[in-house]
């Protein structure tokens, strides 16, 4: 992990930190699932949306972008294992095993589908979620999110491979660790965290075939600076089958799935991003379609044989 990395974080982190001490108080509560006590906090009121967040941070990382999400939803947010408020326990850190406990969880409060959106780590866990639990999950928004380990740079690859107890120095005077340190449940843990994270983000996995078999609407969000590379993002596409031919003039080839790249923004920056909530809510509350309904676009005259048509 670079210096320029944990800056632009750091300083991600703190605005959110500022959005968080202004926002309306969640109602909160603990779970305690195979070995692991989680913390979550439910906001607002609507149709449930489950916001999962990125490796090392908690659920106070989306505060900056929480109103947006509130504002027609009932937003649920959960501190993943070892993260935040929620004890490490003594087993390894998997997506797969995590998403399994977000599914107990969820059933424990009750919810028996919601919408997911999940960032970067979490973006795995959402997945994970998605491909071993898929009738709790309505629409998946996935940001920042690889299905391969091989999805990010080779130099990110390097520096996760370097993650652990061993960095710890250059940690404890960050606001990752202080944020930790204020909020967790043993802070003595954080080299603990950090071996389990190294570890995690040393496994090879590649779920490119589980991707394929997703049945829900699921919609890709990526920066135009992100840490992962272009050709996965479209890879990661072409596995929900879309970008593999023209939508078609009344869109009858249309993809049912969704991917969106913004600009300006880098991997470190769009958990807390205004943008990422106004790019995903259309998608997440079924409102996209080209604006305007199927009847509409059925009186939209087809291109006649010879017609202008562009590119050509």
């Amino acid at each position: 992990m670079t210096t320029s990395m944990l800056t632009t974080t750091v300083l991600t982190l703190c605005a959110s930190a500022a959005s968080a001490a202004a926002a309306p108080k969640p109602a909160t509560g603990r779970a305690t699932i195979k070995g692991v006590d989680y913390y979550y906090e439910v906001h607002g009121k609507g149709e449930p949306l489950l916001l999962l967040h990125g490796g090392l941070m908690s659920t106070d990382s989306f505060a900056a972008a929480m109103p947006a999400f509130t504002k027609t939803r009932q937003v649920i947010v959960v501190d993943l294992q070892g993260h935040g408020r929620t004890t490490l326990g003594n087993r390894p850190i998997r997506c797969e095993a995590i998403a399994d406990d977000i599914d107990a969880l969820l059933a424990q409060l009750g919810v028996a589908q919601a919408d997911v959106l999940g960032y970067s780590f979490g973006g795995g866990v959402a997945l994970r979620l998605a491909v071993q639990h898929p009738d709790r999950v309505r629409r998946l928004t996935l940001v920042s999110t690889v299905f391969a380990d091989d999805g990010w740079y080779p130099e990110m690859r390097a520096q996760q491979k370097q993650i652990g107890a061993a960095v710890m120095p250059m940690m404890a005077q960050t606001p990752l660790y202080t944020t930790y340190k204020a909020i967790a449940p043993r802070p003595d843990d954080f080299p603990r965290l950090l071996d389990g994270m190294g570890d995690f983000m040393r496994q090879k996995y590649d779920w490119s075939a589980d991707v394929t078999k997703l049945k829900m609407p699921v919609m890709l969000i990526f920066g135009d600076a992100d840490g992962i590379r272009p050709e996965h993002q479209v890879k990661f596409y072409q596995l929900l089958g879309g970008g593999l031919k023209d939508a078609g003039w009344n869109r009858e080839n249309m993809p049912a799935n969704r991917l969106a790249v913004l600009p300006d923004m880098t991997h470190y920056e769009a958990f807390a991003s205004s943008r990422v909530a106004e790019t995903a809510l259309p998608f997440l509350n079924g409102q996209l379609g080209g604006g305007k309904s199927a009847a509409e676009r059925a009186t939209i005259p087809s291109r006649r044989a010879g017609a202008s048509v562009p590119g050509r």
